[in-house]
């Protein structure tokens, strides 16, 4: 893992000397290149891994798994279309336990479950709220645009200090309870500060897209396939796209006709994420799932 750290911190120091040589556009473009390829394939196997967790390969268990899966991304979109300031905070605040638990699963099990739900959750908040907080404009357009409210500047401002005060007294308890954690905190402050520098330099997209591929998706594929074929290695690599291919083709194509249909930047952004968020319901529940069972053998 520490190796896909460092490939990490370079990839984000390398994309951001990229962008110096690509106009807004081109940024955005091989922003959602990344997003559509390595992000849209991380969570493109989830039937799979369920399966596996369930232990079960039966015919009729997989249209089970199939269908509540659906259902799951189904009421996803209908709550961005009746409901949707409610259903972006609750994206909000699933994706940031989502992408906290993916970042402290080292934690180890001689903490209490609630405890590692509060770093994990408030760690990804402020991960969160440091993108929103660079890109306060941007963030504003793309809420308005899913659900009409105007969100004022200094709540997203107001976030990203309360979760950044919180962060700061959880990390000085789990210092004082985990030796683990105390270990890797000035590693960790130096992780938080590479993405601060990545989501202040870069536009909204790109530096979203750097954090997401970069520090969760390909993490988590490294996960994902440890989970499923016992090691990480380009064989496995590629055992693992085989096996999700067809999901993710059919992702890629929704994707590409939701923009042939909406050829238009603002309402196209503002679905993309409405989508990212249904789809990233059921995944989240997924994980979680593989997460218990890997710890459990």
């Amino acid at each position: 893992m520490n190796k896909i750290k460092n490939i990490s911190i370079l990839g984000s120091f390398f994309g951001l000397w990229i962008a110096t040589l690509f106009s807004q556009n081109s940024q955005i473009i091989v922003a959602f290149t990344l997003i559509f390829s390595f992000g849209i394939l991380h969570g493109a196997n989830d039937l799979v891994l369920i399966k596996k967790v369930q232990q079960n390969n039966k015919t009729l268990f997989f249209v089970k798994i199939l269908i509540g899966y659906i259902v799951i991304v189904g009421l996803g979109f209908v709550l961005f279309n009746f409901m949707p300031l409610f259903a972006l905070v609750l994206f909000i605040l699933v994706s940031a336990y989502h992408f906290g638990e993916q970042h402290w699963q080292i934690i180890g099990s001689e903490i209490q479950k609630w405890k590692k739900f509060i770093l994990q959750f408030i760690y990804g908040l402020f991960v969160l709220s440091m993108v929103f907080y660079f890109h306060q404009s941007e963030v504003q357009q793309i809420i308005f645009g899913i659900t009409q409210f105007n969100l004022p500047a200094y709540l997203l401002t107001t976030l990203f200090v309360f979760s950044g005060i919180l962060l700061m007294l959880i990390a000085c308890y789990f210092s004082i309870i985990s030796l683990l954690f105390r270990t890797r905190i000035i590693k960790e402050a130096f992780y938080l500060l590479v993405f601060a520098i990545v989501f202040y330099t870069s536009n909204l997209i790109w530096g979203f897209a750097l954090y997401f591929v970069l520090w969760h998706s390909i993490p988590s594929l490294a996960d994902q396939i440890r989970f499923l074929y016992g090691s990480f290695n380009w064989g496995n690599f590629i055992a693992y796209f085989k096996s999700a291919f067809l999901y993710w083709l059919i992702s890629l194509i929704g994707i590409a006709l939701l923009y042939y249909f909406l050829n238009e930047t603002k309402i196209f952004n503002a679905l993309f994420f409405s989508t990212l968020a249904a789809i990233t319901f059921p995944h989240v529940v997924v994980i979680l799932k593989m997460t218990q069972s890997i710890k459990k053998s």
